[in-house]
């Protein structure tokens, strides 16, 4: 259990929705998310959550070695709540500044278009640096892109990483090491996600489709979402978090679910709440056929009641190492802001007969206003069994 309260401040996020979080509340009341489409690959096409801003931000000439897409997505979400960090660093120093990021592809990009250079050409490019790909540097690159030298340290552990790195970042908070910590995840797409993907037959070539007796697969998605924390007092508190790995199986869910609700019932207990206190679900919901028969289950244990929830991955993509910040960022905005409603569940409204009924927020709806505290959860699942959940309170 936590030993102090910390807070989430502020947000800065960029994915498929849009490319700030004015752009992405705008995108979310519509129900359109302006980046799901049709991406030509180098073999074939597949569907996909893309950024589509310009990522002109490229770093500095010092850290010029690093310049590849998934560091720009983290610039660009960064630059958003770039004032508060400097802020923070005027009020604490820059050694008590940390930085804890997840991610699954770092660059892999780059190193796929230098690759692929080098069997036509003979040589690699002269900007390829190896550091563009290595998966431990996206802390470390944001650290240094920010001037802050507290702890610095990358999570991958697919994708659960996001959500992980925040809750990481809390332990630094409670044990005093840090007075502020930037936390969230960014991934970006690459033809080793996507085709490693489909030769598992887990993508649709059309947009998902979570908790449908019709879906068939994911969408892979990119993206950027990162928090300033601290144990100053603000507007949305991480009440309580859970982790598990049940390493039932490489890639499939254990599909009892034990692991994944051991994580919840953490979370639960960690805030010392009952789960009718929780008013919003965020879930995992990767329209995969044991994942949503394993998570649709689960939810009935744990809520038999029932709880307002929705997948947000068809507005998104799967973003794989981000996919638990951004979909945390995503539960954040419906607490940090009375203009934001619960993110619909977009699919196509056939219900699996085996698969319980969920109260899925298929029509604009809000968490009820009222004096007393309000509490959302976000879940994520990963392949080997990783298991997180994390709850936030207004």
């Amino acid at each position: 259990m936590s030993t102090s309260r910390v807070y989430l401040h502020t947000l800065g996020m960029i994915n498929a929705l849009g490319n700030d979080v004015p752009s992405i509340v705008l995108a979310l009341a519509n129900g359109q998310a302006p980046g799901m489409g049709t991406l030509q690959t180098r073999r074939g096409q597949a569907f996909v959550g893309q950024v589509m801003a310009s990522l002109d931000c490229a770093p500095a000439a010092s850290l010029a070695h690093y310049d590849c897409r998934n560091n720009r997505l983290l610039l660009a979400a960064l630059a958003q709540i770039r004032p508060a960090i400097e802020a923070a660093r005027e009020r604490y120093g820059a050694r008590r500044i940390g930085v804890v990021l997840g991610t699954s592809t770092s660059g892999i990009s780059a190193a796929e278009a230098a690759l692929a250079q080098h069997a036509k050409a003979g040589e690699l490019p002269a900007s390829f640096d190896y550091r563009q790909m290595e998966i431990g540097t996206a802390a470390p690159f944001a650290a240094a892109a920010l001037d802050l030298q507290g702890p610095a340290f990358t999570v991958s552990t697919a994708c659960t990483s996001g959500a992980k790195a925040v809750v990481s970042a809390r332990r630094l908070l409670d044990l005093g090491l840090c007075d502020a910590v930037v936390a969230g995840g960014v991934d970006s797409l690459c033809e080793l996600t996507l085709q490693g993907f489909a030769s598992i037959e887990s993508t649709s070539v059309t947009r998902m489709n979570p908790m449908s007796r019709n879906r068939c697969g994911i969408n892979i998605g990119e993206g950027a979402a990162v928090f300033l924390m601290s144990r100053d007092e603000g507007p949305v508190v991480l009440a309580g978090a859970g982790e598990s790995s049940d390493a039932h199986h490489i890639s499939a869910p254990d599909p009892h679910g034990i692991g994944a609700e051991h994580a919840l019932r953490a979370a639960l207990d960690d805030a010392a709440l009952a789960p009718s206190s929780i008013g919003y679900v965020n879930l995992h919901a990767t329209a995969t056929r044991k994942n949503d028969q394993m998570e649709a289950h689960l939810m009935s244990r744990i809520f038999p009641d029932g709880v307002a929830a929705s997948g947000t991955k068809p507005l998104t993509g799967h973003q794989l190492g981000a996919a638990g910040a951004n979909e945390l960022g995503l539960a954040w905005l419906t607490l940090a802001r009375d203009d934001v409603a619960l993110p619909r569940h977009l699919w196509d409204g056939t219900p699996d007969a085996e698969l319980p009924a969920l109260d899925l927020v298929e029509t604009e709806r809000h968490l009820p206003r009222h004096a007393g505290a309000q509490y959302v959860m976000s879940n994520s699942f990963a392949f080997g069994g990783s298991n997180v959940s994390v709850i936030l309170g207004r």
